[in-house]
């Protein structure tokens, strides 16, 4: 076994590199069971689908954690501006389709 000591600057990256190393443990089993002359396509559509999961979840993760981080900041000070009468209404370009049946 090897030992080694590694920081992190949060959970979310110690939470991470604990689930990768799971995942890897998971994908070694599956290649032991896997049939032989199977072991390639099995492992590789597994680490494929595993991977996309995994990065899936931490992108949601940083993702949450930084719509988060303006919120405990309390966010921008004054009001938001409001869109003006030009921007609350669309107006027909005159190029537009025919109504339907026409």
């Amino acid at each position: 076994m090897i030992r080694r000591t590694m920081e992190f600057r949060n959970e979310r990256e110690a939470l991470a590199a604990e689930q990768a190393i799971a995942m890897v443990r998971e994908l070694e089993a599956l290649a032991d069971a896997a049939p032989d002359g199977k072991v390639l396509a099995v492992v590789e559509r597994e680490a494929v689908e595993r991977g996309r999961r995994f990065v899936r979840d931490r992108l949601q993760e940083v993702l949450n954690a930084q719509a988060e981080a303006p919120e405990q900041k309390g966010g921008a000070p004054g009001d938001a501006p409001a869109a003006g009468p030009a921007g609350a209404m669309a107006r027909p370009s005159g190029a537009s389709s025919r109504p339907p049946g026409t």
